[in-house]
């Protein structure tokens, strides 16, 4: 794959112009596109309920569609911790403590991590805040025997999709966590109230059995797809990884945050997330502008697309190689 021309002067001042024209959310589209997720959500909700009375298997089937549409609900959630979908803060903030809320996710901790992450993605030196746990090759080989097993076992699709992604959106985001701040404390607490209204509302009209029945695989859905989202979105080859010396913003954008090129409607209910390089690009660029955005620039069309095919490739890397510059398994050849 041929690497996009992100140093030369003309290409420089080309993607500047473009990502600036597309750097304002509009307030009509944002808030469409919040009302009528939510509607659809809210129907699904409702098809679920009623479909307990004809057959648990349509339930199910209803919970992949009800799924997709909390994911989209999630990127709204996530373009308000950027101030890309609204343009007052005040409003941004509330829409995204409520979608938090829904989401089973505390907004200003989620975003205060997300927000380092772009800060540190693809460097190697600040791994740890908002990342997956990546180890290089030379730091897995210096692990105990038991530091290996920790790892793998954390690295196991099983264990980080089907097993990770459900316990940390419903049990792991119940609790503070040590070095958070007092407003990411009490923004914790408003979720966690806010969720026993929404759930203690909703049990009293249809019982705690359906209330689970028709909740749990919506999140749990969501959750394992939002996972493998932000997973595929970095953990690829060829990608990029660096000290902090040599480490370069507009190269992690751009050769080290994935173009993942998915059918219409996994982008829709992905909330144009895949256009990920763009988004490191700058964070401020509503999802709604992100397809437009890169098809706008040149250089950004230059980033070598992943597909549902090629991302599987991704799942048995494991570490980074310092020394070929890129990720391997636990048994490179």
């Amino acid at each position: 794959m041929r690497s996009p021309d992100i140093q030369s002067e003309t290409s420089n001042t080309s993607w500047i112009k473009i990502v600036t024209k597309y750097n304002h959310p509009n307030t009509g589209k944002s808030w469409w596109q919040f009302s009528s997720n939510l509607l659809l959500y809210s129907l699904a909700w409702f098809l679920m309920f009623k479909s307990l009375s004809i057959s648990y298997w349509i339930t199910l089937g209803l919970s992949l569609p009800a799924a997709g549409m909390l994911i989209r609900l999630f990127i709204i959630y996530h373009d308000c911790g950027h101030g890309a979908f609204l343009k007052s803060r005040k409003a941004r903030d509330l829409m995204g403590i409520f979608i938090g809320i829904l989401t089973f996710t505390p907004y200003v901790h989620w975003t205060y991590n997300h927000r380092i992450h772009h800060d540190t993605a693809g460097n190697l030196d600040k791994r740890g805040i908002g990342d997956v746990w990546t180890m290089t090759v030379e730091e897995y080989k210096e692990s105990s025997r038991w530091g290996k097993i920790v790892y793998r076992f954390y690295r196991h699709p099983i264990t980080m999709f089907f097993i990770g992604a459900p316990f940390v959106f419903i049990i792991g985001n119940r609790f503070t966590k040590k070095g958070m701040n007092k407003q990411s404390r009490l923004n914790v607490y408003i979720t966690n109230i806010g969720l026993l209204v929404f759930a203690g509302s909703l049990i009293l009209l249809m019982g705690v059995k359906a209330f689970i029945m028709i909740q749990f695989p919506i999140v749990s859905i969501a959750g394992i797809c939002g996972f493998w989202l932000f997973y595929v979105q970095h953990q690829f080859e060829p990608t990029y990884w660096s000290r902090n010396e040599s480490w370069d913003y507009k190269r992690m954008a751009l050769e080290g945050s994935s173009y993942y090129k998915l059918p219409w409607i996994l982008q829709y209910f992905s909330g144009n997330i895949g256009f990920h390089h763009i988004h490191h690009v700058s964070s401020r660029i509503p999802n709604y502008y992100l397809e437009t955005c890169h098809k706008d620039c040149p250089l950004f069309r230059e980033v070598h697309p992943l597909t549902l095919r090629t991302s599987l490739k991704s799942l048995p890397l494991r570490l980074w190689d310092e020394q070929a510059h890129r990720l391997v398994g636990f048994n490179p050849r």
